[in-house]
């Protein structure tokens, strides 16, 4: 009885999470400055608007709550790989 929503809950949570961790590794790039900076700054205000248009239609089009929630994850988690890998031409450990 109380899965559907337990889910939504945890996935919520969930995202709320990993979104935190992308803004700070975006914060943390755009404080670098630079080209780079301009660049992730453009991106982040671009993907905002489409994300936003995407779980607009998703809704109106009639998909659940917890499809737009694990559309957002996506693009979050593939936010995070992206900013979470190391610069090119930078030194490996």
């Amino acid at each position: 009885m109380f899965g559907p929503w337990w889910k939504l809950g945890v996935d919520t949570t969930l995202l709320a999470f990993e979104a935190q961790a992308v803004i700070g590794l975006r914060l943390a790039k755009l404080a670098a400055g630079g080209s780079a900076a301009q660049v992730e700054a453009q991106r982040m205000v671009s993907e905002k608007v489409l994300a936003a248009g995407e779980a607009a239609m998703q809704i109106a089009t009639g998909a659940s709550t917890g499809a737009v929630v694990a559309g957002y994850r996506r693009k979050v988690l593939a936010n995070h790989r992206r900013l979470s890998r190391a610069p090119k031409g930078a030194a490996k450990p």
